[in-house]
């Protein structure tokens, strides 16, 4: 437990007090025959009305799913909107600051910079850990946000370090665990009713292949969700979407089997990388996707664009020079790169 830590002193001041917008469907909630309150087309097309604002359905599958009750979870239009939430629940424009560890994802960077925050960047060490005593240094902080395991560099941050910044960090840790579900075990959903401090991010994007219906997905205490809820738009996650995540959601079983297939797919790709003599470093992965560190970066990565492969240039972020990252796709997919990196080495 953090002593340190006291959620209404992070709370933007003008927001304490606000009384949010109430929609149609926020005041009427349950079964009717004559719906005459919020002005729609009356005539049924399957989406003409407008969406449950709190998504209970929705929530209550992936509160079966995760173990965790379903008022302790925001839906949001990808977890980019959760991260726009949260800067602007606990940041106050020009005033506020938030750290972010690099290398990582961009756009949380992005996100603090379209909310006019101070943005405090540290690089993380030689194993892409975070460097305790330097946040720590900026102990006045609102948000620290944390990627486990991180993107691009795959690995989980390291669990003692991770308990001592939530035991001493005073203001709000945010961990994405956008790629948790090919890490085995390691969520932290299980542990955050020790830690009022932390909110969890995760998506239904990667492990369950619906990164084109945009739903993301934030977990935290009561109290932090009430907040959330307050300012967040009133009809955010659309029908459509909705519908789509429970009939998705439905079938676990295939869920199971892909996650697998790729779990084992990864394993391959990482020991055949290792046979690759213009590799010259393949990092540990626990995520859906690898990191090589390569002699040129560029004209690989050039040489799969011409060969119609599609990887991603790190060369020029933080730490990453002449580094790639390859996600792991189909069996069918993986054997048609490899075979074209065999004769880029055969060159």
């Amino acid at each position: 437990m953090n002593s340190n830590f006291k959620l209404e002193d992070l709370i933007r001041k003008n927001l304490r007090t606000l009384t949010p917008y109430s929609s149609a469907r926020d005041e009427f909630s349950g079964t009717s025959s004559v719906f005459l309150d919020a002005n729609e087309n009356p005539f049924n097309n399957g989406v003409n009305r407008y969406p449950d604002p709190q998504q209970w359905k929705l929530k209550e599958r992936l509160a079966e799913i995760k173990t965790i009750s379903a008022k302790q979870m925001i839906l949001g239009n990808g977890s980019d909107e959760i991260i726009d939430l949260l800067m602007r629940v606990f940041c106050q424009p020009s005033k506020d600051k938030v750290i972010l560890c690099k290398p990582s994802y961009g756009m949380y960077k992005v996100a603090a910079q379209i909310n006019d925050l101070k943005i405090i960047e540290l690089e993380l060490d030689a194993n892409f850990q975070p460097d305790v005593e330097k946040i720590l240094q900026n102990n006045d902080s609102k948000l620290l946000f944390l990627c486990s395991p991180n993107n691009p560099t795959g690995n989980l941050i390291d669990k003692e370090v991770f308990a001592k910044l939530l035991s001493e960090f005073k203001g709000l840790i945010v961990l994405d665990e956008a790629y948790i579900d090919f890490a085995g075990d390691a969520s932290m959903v299980k542990d955050l009713s020790k830690y009022p401090n932390l909110v969890i991010l995760q998506t239904l994007s990667k492990a369950w292949g619906m990164a084109g219906i945009r739903l993301g997905i934030g977990l935290a205490s009561v109290e932090i969700i009430q907040i959330l809820n307050k300012i967040k738009p009133p009809y955010n996650v659309n029908v459509l979407t909705q519908n789509k995540a429970l009939e998705l959601l439905s079938n676990e079983e295939t869920y199971t089997e892909k996650i697998d297939t790729l779990l084992e797919e990864r394993n391959s790709m990482l020991n055949e990388m290792k046979t690759l003599s213009f590799v010259k470093k393949v990092f540990p992965s626990q995520a859906n996707f690898i990191l090589i560190k390569v002699e040129n970066a560029n004209k690989l990565y050039n040489y799969l664009i011409e060969n119609g492969i599609v990887i991603r240039n790190r060369t020029t972020v933080a730490l990453l020079e002449n580094c790639l990252r390859i996600s792991i796709g189909t069996p069918a997919e993986n054997q048609q790169l490899f075979e074209v990196l065999k004769k880029f080495q055969e060159q």
